[in-house]
């Protein structure tokens, strides 16, 4: 089975930084903030289609649903799609749905790993699902970033606010807020996740600081820190982590903080090897 995934440019690595052994087997980067076009999916799938068919991971943005979907329609072997949808700054009944944001690695990671051992189509899409559902995220930035065909920031922020509730396309989030401290910014963005997801005291996770692509790794160790110590006065089991700039919007300052709660299947598929240009381990 094929995994392929994709989208605008402007949010490397993902995804063009996770094709290789253990994940992607092909991604389709768009112009910047801009889905990639039908065309360009069902080439991709053609070129790594092996007769096992195509499971294709797409973030929930209507261009890049719409066009993955007519690349599905076009393609003349078994395929599928997992939509990731795990921004819980928006809600459950919004217009559009919740958007696919740095989650979006973790499913690529874990189902990849289980294509690489050889699981079909069905068990992949299953597994993507699963691991869609058990994860959330939350993001906050406190500047804009630069669209090189805008030239200009996208929104405007005074050096006292911070924007809460982000995506990755350079949209304001759900309100604009006097800027806090860390420990205050970790605290609502957990909130939001802990709202969501409910982990259990002993509940084994996987915690994930993204950075956007203009926070210093410093800033996102910290982050990671005060996280690990909200959920582990919880008793909740942070049991692997991943820290720094994988799901990127162009040069925006923040980070987002994801959470996926695991069990030992997932678990020991996000252990198995992976070597590609972004994320490599085990090889």
């Amino acid at each position: 089975m094929a995994l392929i995934s994709g989208g605008g440019s402007g949010h490397e690595p993902l995804h063009i930084g996770f094709v290789g052994t253990g994940m992607l087997d092909a991604a389709c980067p768009g112009q910047v903030f801009t889905s990639p076009t039908p065309d360009q999916m069902l080439a991709a799938a053609q070129a790594v289609n092996t007769g096992g068919g195509v499971l294709f991971v797409v973030k929930n943005y209507a261009g890049d649903v719409m066009n993955f979907e007519i690349a599905a329609e076009m393609l003349d072997c078994p395929n599928a799609s997992v939509l990731v949808n795990d921004d819980v700054s928006l809600p459950k009944d919004h217009v559009a749905g919740r958007r696919g944001v740095a989650g979006t690695l973790v499913v690529e990671k874990i189902v990849g790993a289980a294509a690489e051992r050889g699981a079909d189509l069905a068990t992949c899409k299953a597994l993507g699902d699963k691991v869609n559902r058990a994860t959330a995220s939350m993001g906050v930035a406190l500047s804009s970033c630069t669209a090189p065909a805008l030239g200009k920031p996208t929104f405007e922020l005074a050096d006292h606010e911070m924007e809460m509730g982000v995506g990755i396309h350079g949209e304001r989030g759900q309100q604009t807020l006097p800027l806090a401290s860390a420990s205050e910014i970790v605290k609502q963005l957990a909130a939001a996740i802990d709202e969501e997801l409910k982990p259990q005291k002993h509940q084994p996770v996987l915690l994930h600081v993204n950075g956007f692509g203009a926070t210093p790794a410093m800033e996102l160790y910290l982050v990671y820190q005060l996280a690990l110590q909200h959920w582990q006065q919880r008793g909740v089991k942070i049991t692997r982590s991943l820290v720094g700039n994988y799901t990127t919007s162009l040069d925006m300052a923040g980070c987002s903080i994801t959470l996926t709660l695991l069990d030992e299947e997932m678990l020991t598929l996000w252990d198995a090897p992976v070597h590609t240009a972004a994320l490599r381990w085990g090889c």
